[in-house]
Formats: structure tokens, C-alpha cells, sequence
């Protein structure tokens, strides 16, 4: 099988922008390459040249992907003073190479006070009472390195206090539903409507020896679930969670917690809506970058 490698030449200021719209078109993988060695104190517009934003697509689908990215591009100004020149070049890859060379972007990464996450090719050193996530993304691309994977990494960390029941919507790699278990929750329930994320989480959940603690299962988001749980994560786009987070509420116990990330910060007003409809009350937000999460929490039907 071929893949189409799609690079978007553009700014630091855009690209994690310009990585959500790849990543909504519906991108198998997204990495970021950026030229550091250039140094901290040159502007915006110096760096144009030396920021590309990879995605993956398969061959067929190409064509009609290529339309959305060029006019959603040219909407980018609106959002970024500095868009740089928003290129795109295309390269065809071999399935058995993109899976290997994606590889050098992908190094140990310390993403919380107490975990780190360390590819599973990577020698690595635990320290004491460090937690420690091997991880082999394979085609399901969770690296845990994104922005909206430490926010909600980050969150679960503070959460979670041992003995919850944790429900995690797109698992993908399985990162989150692994980071729960090993921050103590009692009982995971990772799903995503992926048959290959499906099949990788549940290879690296069983690397890291916490299947005992979860259950992974193909499901489009939470319809026809009806485990209870008192916290419930979600790493997925902005429209997604709107989409589901009735069904949160739904499955949440009284007081549980919905850790909604993915969003991309022109879109918080409209996700923030949409939980406030459900019955949610905001208790916090986190932001990193141009991604924001949002901590939310199930109110009582008489507090409503």
C-alpha cells in the first residue's frame, strides 16, 4: 500500500493551525519538522522557510483532500498575521517506509512531573517512582509529543487519585488509557471506531502489562455505551466532542469528570456551549500553544 506524504511549508505561528486542519481533514499521522538549530532570536518571518507540517493520506483520497487543504489554507490569514508561504508538496511512500522513518521524530519525552513517555526501539533508564509508558504508535500515530496529549496527560495526572473507572473516546495508541491505569485507575475502558488503533492500543497496553486493567473495544465515540464512569477523557477535535458529550454526561457518575482536549482555541466558545447544554459546569481550562483542554464536571439534576 502507498501513502501520499503532504507537506505544508509554513511559520511556527501557523503551524499548529495548520496541523489541526490536517489533522480534521482526517490525516493518518501528523509530525512537525522544525529547524531549531536557527536559533531563539530570529523573527517570524525567517523562520517561514523552516517550518513543514507532514501528514499522511492514503493514495486514493488524495485528490479531493488536496481541494479542502488549498481553500481551508487560504483561510489561515484570519487566524496568523505571518503564514509564511503555505506551500504543498507531495511524495509518494511506501507504507513499510513511512512506518520507519516517521521514527526520528519520536524521542523520550518527559510529559508530566511523574511520567514519561519512551518509544519502545529507545533504551531508557527509570527513575524512581517515575512512571514509565513504552509506546509503539504504529499506524495509529499517538505519540504523546502533540500538544493536546500532554494537556490531557497532564490532567489525568491531577485527576485521578486511584480507584476510578476511566472511560477514554479515540484511544488511538492507547497512551491515555495506559497513563490512567498506571496513575492508579481501577478499570479502563479505551475505545475508538479505528480497526488498526483498536488492534495497536491493544498491543501496547499489553507491553506495558496493564491489560488486566483495560478493556479496548471499536465503537463510534460513546453510542450504545453504557459503562459508568467517574472520569471520562477525550483527545479528539473540537466537533467531535460537541458531538458527544451528551452521551458524557450521560455515562458519567454524579460529580465525574469530563477531560475534553483537541480544541483548538478559536473553537472553545462553541465547545464550551455545548457542554454547558449537556449540563456540564467549566471548571478549568489549559492551554498550550493554540490547543486548549477543558476540565468539566457533571452537575446533580437538582443543581442543574
Amino acid at each position: 500500500m502507498y501513502w501520499i506524504e503532504c507537506s505544508v511549508h509554513t511559520t511556527r505561528e501557523a503551524m499548529e493551525t495548520v496541523s489541526h486542519i490536517l489533522h480534521e481533514m482526517g490525516a493518518a499521522g501528523v509530525v512537525i519538522e522544525d529547524k531549531e538549530s536557527l536559533g531563539e532570536d530570529m523573527n517570524v518571518r525567517s523562520l517561514e522557510d523552516y517550518v513543514t507540517v507532514k501528514a499522511y493520506f492514503p493514495e486514493q483520497k488524495i485528490t479531493e483532500k488536496m481541494i479542502d487543504l488549498e481553500q481551508a489554507l487560504e483561510s489561515l490569514p484570519q487566524f496568523h498575521e505571518h503564514i509564511g508561504r503555505n506551500e504543498i508538496t507531495l511524495n509518494k511512500v511506501a507504507e513499510e517506509d513511512w512506518a520507519e522513518s516517521w521514527k526520528k521524530y519520536y524521542k523520550p519525552t518527559s510529559v508530566t512531573d511523574t511520567l514519561t513517555i519512551v518509544p519502545t526501539w529507545e533504551k531508557y533508564e527509570k527513575e524512581t517512582g517515575e512512571h514509565v509508558i513504552e509506546l509503539d504508535p504504529g499506524m495509529a500515530f499517538g505519540t504523546g509529543t502533540h500538544s493536546t496529549t500532554i494537556l490531557t496527560l497532564r490532567a489525568l495526572e491531577k485527576t485521578i487519585q486511584g480507584g476510578e473507572s476511566v472511560i477514554d473516546v479515540g484511544t488511538g495508541s492507547g497512551i491515555l488509557a495506559i497513563a490512567a491505569a498506571k496513575f492508579g485507575a481501577r478499570n479502563v475502558l479505551a475505545l475508538d471506531n479505528d480497526e488498526t488503533a483498536v488492534n495497536v492500543a491493544k498491543e501496547n497496553i499489553a507491553h506495558n502489562e496493564v491489560e488486566h486493567l483495560i478493556s479496548v473495544e471499536q465503537n463510534d465515540l460513546l453510542k450504545g455505551i453504557t459503562t459508568r464512569a467517574n472520569v471520562i477523557c477525550a483527545n479528539i477535535l473540537a466537533e467531535v466532542i460537541t458531538e458527544c458529550a451528551e452521551d458524557a454526561y450521560r455515562l458519567l457518575t454524579p460529580h465525574g469528570i469530563f477531560i475534553a482536549s483537541g480544541i483548538i482555541e478559536h473553537k472553545l466558545e462553541e465547545v464550551h456551549r455545548s457542554l454547558m447544554d449537556a449540563g456540564f459546569s467549566m471548571k478549568e481550562t489549559s492551554k498550550m500553544g493554540d490547543w486548549v483542554l477543558i476540565i468539566a464536571i457533571k452537575k446533580n439534576n437538582e443543581e442543574r
